[in-house]
């Protein structure tokens, strides 16, 4: 009779036990993942030279606030650790240090800046722990083969020069180019970019290629030798002071070249404004995003959802920002990547979920732009669209195009 009454009492006792153990299997923890809690860590240079970039973190701060109001990832708060770097190398690499080894993050989260991000990228593939969406552009930054546990968020220069040059063979394919070009690996792939965008016809259109030093003054003796050349397609392959002081004097020569600006040139207060809004009417480069203040977005879902989240959590944040979208977005494609790791919260399974991302777009994206990526392609960013300045705004045209070329 005892044995009876056991019996069932045991069997449930069994299957309770199974249940609980077929429960916890599905839940795949590493360090800094709990079934309450998902820990990142990220170093942003809230001094120093570069801490206009502070405000990316401040607008990341603010977003996964809102994602905890609105009861997490997957039912999990998240804890961002910052740290400040001061935009120094041997800084980031001990605050990353103290993330990863001290406040035991799952993983590092856009830590701003390439000097940054390329001082600490060693240690932390060393330690295998994910490097996600870094704010850095050099190719170094999507390198699977060599670096499998970081991928970068921006579009690397040499992918955008390629861009470029595309655009110009299709566009423009009698042109002569004159390129200005930064001293350095910014400024050099840029201009290996866009020779190897332009392909064979390379040596045949560009004309004329100068560099300048960071410290240098000016620029322009580079523009007149240039135009001296005999080049009727202005590239500038620079950051945005020098930008704005070659467009000034392109206009104050006289010369009217087709001009071309890379991304990091396009920001209308700190360049066009300097350079005369009226020197940059004309002007062309690219995007893959929205223009928060742009008339055309007004009645826009997604803008609309980012102007909210500016009023109630970070209201002191300037909303015309391109640093607070750029934050906006970053933080955004954290979020759905976390979503879909869903109770596998190891590092290798958000490396697994960050290299497969399919037709993801954010709030900002433009229309027709997706963010797509693979084990062998880590590019966030290979879509772009062309964009040309009215005098008071960038105005979207054309195609949307793409670098096909794929990597390795």
């Amino acid at each position: 009779m005892r044995n009876g009454i056991l019996y069932p009492v045991s069997a449930t006792a069994l299957i309770l036990a199974l249940s609980i153990c077929a429960a916890n299997a599905q839940k795949r923890y590493d360090v800094g993942a709990s079934d309450t809690e998902i820990k990142l860590g990220q170093t942003v240079p809230f001094s120093g030279p570069a801490s206009a970039y502070s405000s990316i973190g401040r607008t990341q701060a603010a977003y996964f606030k809102m994602i905890n109001d609105q009861g997490g990832i997957n039912g999990r708060k998240v804890n961002l650790i910052q740290y400040d770097d001061a935009f120094s190398p041997s800084k980031a690499v001990e605050q990353v240090r103290k993330l990863v080894e001290g406040d035991e993050v799952l993983l590092t989260f856009q830590i701003v800046g390439t000097p940054s991000n390329a001082a600490v990228q060693k240690y932390l593939n060393a330690r295998r722990v994910p490097q996600l969406f870094a704010a850095a552009s050099a190719l170094r930054f999507s390198d699977p083969k060599n670096f499998p546990w970081t991928i970068g968020y921006d579009p690397s220069n040499f992918i955008e020069g390629r861009v470029y040059g595309q655009y110009l063979l299709k566009e423009y394919p009698h042109a002569k180019v004159g390129v200005l070009y930064q001293n350095d690996d910014f400024g050099k792939d840029y201009l290996n970019g866009i020779k190897s965008g332009l392909g064979d016809k390379a040596a045949e259109m560009v004309v004329a290629e100068y560099s300048y030093e960071v410290l240098d003054p000016t620029v322009d003796s580079q523009i007149l030798k240039i135009k001296d050349a005999g080049a009727d397609l202005f590239f500038g392959a620079t950051t945005p002071k020098p930008a704005a002081q070659a467009i000034r004097k392109i206009a104050e020569i006289g010369w009217h070249p087709v001009e071309l600006v890379s991304m990091k040139a396009t920001s209308v207060g700190s360049v066009l404004i300097p350079a005369g809004l009226e020197n940059a009417k004309g002007l062309i480069s690219a995007n893959y995003g929205k223009e928060p203040l742009d008339p055309q977005w007004k009645d826009d879902a997604g803008v609309k959802r980012y102007f909210a989240f500016m009023d109630k959590y970070y209201p002191d944040g300037d909303k015309g920002s391109n640093l607070n979208t750029y934050g906006y977005g970053v933080a955004q494609l954290l979020v759905y990547v976390l979503e879909q790791c869903g109770d596998d919260l190891t590092r290798e399974n958000i490396m697994k979920k960050a290299t497969s991302i399919k037709g993801f777009a954010t709030d900002f994206s433009l229309p027709g732009i997706t963010i797509n990526t693979s084990p062998t392609d880590y590019r966030i960013h290979k879509q772009f669209r062309m964009m040309r300045f009215n005098g008071e705004r960038w105005e979207p045209f054309g195609p949307i195009l793409e670098d096909t070329v794929r990597p390795g």
